[in-house]
């Protein structure tokens, strides 16, 4: 296991939200939020780069991507570009004094999307690029891309689509503020031509307070299907995992989230990876309610139902990314973890295929 970021080092308070892209032949990139002054989602908060070329076992040294001054950039969503090699890096951008309440309820302006780009595995990018017009709908508020990785298809009559997992709230009804938990939703954005443009594909905002979709992975099926995962903000079911799925390359759903009920996950982002033998992983905490333990789920059915197979650490830990390392053959997993705080670092861990059974 190695760490390669550390709360309270490189000038940053804390490090959060993960995210892993594999280039292979055990080229990691491992990316996260750079939060300068605090923990909280807001404030200045860049977003920081390590490079590992060994599989996750060293990092180069750390490089900002993304610094929107003291503003906050959130939301890492990495994706390789099967056409050009590039690499593409979606954020979102804040005001770094406006807090994700006053975003949902209308007291500052919605999150603006922005678009980077690498040709060369992650040494350079290009200058954040402003997609907002074309990722955003006016009635969206709060806006995520991911967090963690987005994908390219690779199969079916879609292959080469690139799938960005995202969520966002509503414009609230009535008597509401817009901070009410129903008006949180998850859609996916979607590019045909390598990042030049950019469309908003499935939407699933169910309006009555039972799933209030929020941070969302996705992972190809074989054929080219989409296996949906969110995290649910709402307390109508037991569990806090829902999913979906797409036939038609993420353009619509074939019904809305609902809830999984053999992922008994805490209210926290979790990780879906496709395995190259068709089976689907799925990272997140062990502990049913606090950010505790990290384990590996595994479905062999298409994400219907899911079976613990893998047990990451027995410390703290909360958010989580996957990717395959097609140099070794194993399973790589980017999580939050500590001894008492699921915040004290990011760690990498290696898991051969084997261990899942």
């Amino acid at each position: 296991m190695s760490a390669p970021f550390t709360s309270g080092t490189g000038g940053y308070h804390t490090f959060r939200i993960p995210a892993l892209l594999a280039l292979g032949g055990g080229r990691l990139l491992a990316f996260a939020e750079g939060r300068v002054s605090s923990p909280a989602d807001h404030g200045d908060i860049d977003i920081v780069l390590r490079r590992s070329f060994d599989g996750g076992r060293t990092w180069e040294e750390p490089r900002v991507v993304r610094d929107a001054g003291t503003d906050t950039a959130a939301n890492p969503a990495p994706v390789v570009d099967p056409a050009s090699g590039d690499v593409l890096l979606l954020t979102c951008r804040q005001g770094g004094a406006d807090t994700s309440h006053d975003v949902r309820t209308g007291a500052a302006p919605p999150r603006t999307v922005h678009l980077q780009r690498s040709p060369d595995g992650g040494a350079t990018w290009s200058a954040p690029e402003e997609i907002t017009a074309q990722a955003r709908p006016p009635w969206m508020r709060m806006y995520g891309t991911g967090p963690g990785h987005a994908l390219a298809l690779t199969g079916g009559p879609h292959a080469g689509r690139i799938v960005v997992p995202c969520w966002h709230t509503r414009t609230p009804e009535g008597e509401d503020t817009g901070a009410e938990a129903r008006y949180y939703g998850a859609h996916l954005l979607l590019s045909d031509d390598g990042g030049a443009s950019w469309r908003v594909g499935g939407i699933s905002s169910v309006p009555d307070g039972t799933v209030s979709e929020n941070e969302t992975t996705a992972a190809e099926l074989p054929g080219g299907a989409l296996y949906l995962s969110c995290r649910r903000q709402d307390d109508a079911q037991p569990g806090y995992r829902a999913d979906a799925y797409s036939t038609d390359g993420g353009v619509t759903l074939t019904q809305p989230y609902r809830p999984q009920a053999t992922l008994p996950l805490p209210r926290c982002h979790g990780a879906v990876l496709a395995l190259p033998d068709g089976r689907l992983v799925h990272s997140g905490p062990l502990h049913p309610t606090e950010r505790a333990g990290l384990g590996v789920w595994v479905s062999a059915d298409e994400g219907h139902t899911w079976a613990l197979r893998h047990r990451v650490t027995g410390r703290r830990a909360a958010y989580s990314d996957l990717a395959y390392d097609d140099g070794l053959g194993d399973l790589v997993v980017l999580y939050e973890t500590g001894d008492w705080d699921p915040y004290e670092r990011i760690a990498c861990a290696r898991v051969p295929l084997a261990a899942l059974g």
